[in-house]
């Protein structure tokens, strides 16, 4: 599973760059550009059509929220709105910061009760670990923290080491009772980094479309959600990253209305062979190397697009493409190590 991390919070500042905005505007080929210092731009392209947007650093990452509306001033309005509900959920899902909700469950095994938000995220990840046979796993926290301390070092984890940590991991070992979460073994530890940002932007699309501002694109680093349409009608364009970093992108998709993510092993790795990176099988605590990058697309939640193309890194090609396949509204196009690439059947439709 990913491991996306410091943060104020959930992730790293090397957080994945996987997806790239292209033709936000539906006008031409476009990316969104990693910008050092919080950035804002209002454009009319018509008589009653603004395209209002605004990049922050937050969750360890940038993300951007861009809108199209009619009225400057209710955009912006709602788009201030959403950014609070950012800020707000950032300071409870994070592990880093030692006051959040999560940071007392890692450190205590037990989670205070009333952190509502907090519980329904580690219920979907429970959801999610059942559905897709323990592929999605949160507990992994603990080898991802030995992979970093031991290449902070200078050295690799030794297979005995990694073997120790596994009765640590399991989603099995989570209990819930009463409203409250807690660990049923000694030492484990979760992270949310694979669900959180998506959740996050979730909830900030929820806040635009309340507000009537249905046409947005949210993106933190790859986790994106796009509603309604872009510019004069046209839908969104995203440009899966290419693996090599040649800007060959493998796909360029058409979006309507939908969540698309991706996960790879070329942005966060420990060893220049990348065969020790940030998401990890928590059946055998090693990083699985068959694919470079899976991209999940559906009208689901971007947080379960997020979870699915974690778990669908992990399983074998053939496993997840036939997982994928036998669940109407989830696609997926997967990348390997050579460059070939494979899709589920219903890949090149709209989202």
């Amino acid at each position: 599973m990913k491991m996306k991390s410091p943060m104020p919070n959930l992730c790293n500042p090397q957080r994945r760059s996987f997806l790239k905005l292209s033709g936000l505007l539906g006008l031409g080929a476009a990316s969104a550009a990693l910008l050092p210092t919080p950035q804002a731009e209002a454009v009319l392209f018509g008589p009653r059509e603004y395209k209002v947007s605004e990049t922050r650093l937050s969750m360890g990452s940038f993300l951007s929220i861009t809108a199209m509306h009619p009225s400057l001033d209710e955009a912006q309005h709602a788009i201030g709105l959403a950014w609070e509900e950012v800020d707000r959920l950032c300071k409870l899902l994070s592990r880093h910061d030692p006051s959040t909700p999560l940071s007392h469950l890692n450190r205590t095994g037990t989670l205070p009760q009333g952190q509502m938000e907090v519980v329904e995220v580690v219920a979907r990840s429970l959801y999610h670990h059942k559905q897709t046979g323990g592929a999605f796993d949160i507990t992994v926290q603990p080898v991802l923290d030995l992979y970093q301390e031991r290449f902070a070092a200078g050295r690799k984890p030794t297979d005995a080491e990694i073997t120790a940590l596994l009765p640590r991991v399991g989603s099995e070992h989570i209990r819930f009772a009463e409203g409250k979460v807690s660990f049923a073994r000694e030492g484990m530890a979760i992270t949310l980094d694979a669900l959180a940002p998506g959740y996050i932007v979730d909830r900030a699309s929820e806040i635009l479309s309340r507000r009537g501002v249905v046409n947005h694109l949210i993106n933190c680093s790859g986790d994106i959600r796009t509603s309604g349409t872009a510019a004069k009608g046209k839908p969104w364009t995203v440009a899966i990253q290419d693996p090599a970093k040649h800007k060959n992108y493998p796909e360029v998709v058409s979006m309507g209305t939908g969540a698309i993510c991706t996960s790879g092993d070329y942005e966060a790795f420990y060893d220049k062979e990348k065969i020790f990176h940030h998401i990890v099988n928590g059946r055998t605590g090693h990083s699985p190397i068959q694919s470079t990058s899976v991209t999940v697309k559906g009208q689901s939640s971007v947080m379960d697009a997020d979870a699915m193309s974690t778990a669908l890194f992990v399983m074998k090609a053939a496993d997840g493409l036939a997982f994928v396949n036998s669940r109407p509204g989830l696609e997926c196009f997967l990348v390997d190590h050579a460059g070939t690439t494979k899709k589920s059947t219903g890949w090149s439709k709209l989202a």
